[in-house]
């Protein structure tokens, strides 16, 4: 990381389920670039936010939930290690999930700067999970939320099943297109499904409150 001030409060938000079988220090294990990021020497050190309301990094055994609602400050080069970071969830995941990774402009002011000045705001979502079969339906199904959410404002629900349909049919095309390349690689990055998450420009989207 950079010397200079972080540039970016970075919150991760989202819970992944995972194998029954999966112990702390597997999960420890997977998500050794976030705690290094931030200069911990265990998950333990690195788990609490950086906001007191915010429960940071927890695992529920009973649930076999990792749960995160964690806050840091960093720059850009922590995209690497949250892609490190899934990759190693994907190990252990036992279904497909997605993580919010929102980036703040720690400098930007709203208030004191000019009009035409933009924060360098961003927001990405990452997917993870055991298959790429289970990544892609998390990623249909927020689609479809998206969309359903979006064009319900002009149209009765009844009528967006072709809608519906034909996202999945666009899916299942992708799945066999990968199935028959045998190029399963990560699942692609981006600004997240259709619906006005994030990204930069605009209204700043405010940090989870709790």
């Amino acid at each position: 990381m950079s010397q200079q001030p972080p540039p970016f409060e970075i919150h991760v938000h989202g819970d992944v389920r995972l194998r029954d079988e999966v112990d702390f220090p597997q999960i420890q294990e997977a998500l050794k670039p976030l705690w290094k990021y931030v200069g911990a020497r265990s998950l333990v050190d690195a788990a609490p936010s950086h906001y007191e309301d915010e429960p940071g990094i927890r695992f529920d055994p009973n649930e076999h939930l990792l749960q995160l609602c964690w806050t840091l400050e960093g720059d850009e080069d922590f995209r690497l290690a949250i892609d490190e970071a899934c990759m190693g969830l994907n190990e252990i995941a036992a279904t497909g999930a997605a993580l919010e990774v929102s980036f703040y402009d720690i400098e930007f002011d709203e208030e004191e700067a000019p009009e035409e000045e933009e924060a360098r705001d961003d927001f990405v979502l990452c997917f993870v999970g055991p298959t790429p079969a289970a990544i892609m339906q998390v990623q249909r199904d927020l689609l479809v939320q998206d969309v359903v959410n979006l064009m319900e404002r002009h149209f009765d629900a009844s009528e967006l099943t072709d809608v519906v349909q034909a996202i999945d049919r666009l899916f299942t095309d992708r799945f066999e297109a990968l199935v028959s390349s045998m190029q399963l690689g990560r699942p692609p990055r981006g600004a997240g499904p259709a619906g006005g998450h994030g990204g930069h420009g605009g209204p700043r989207k405010p940090r989870h409150l709790h």
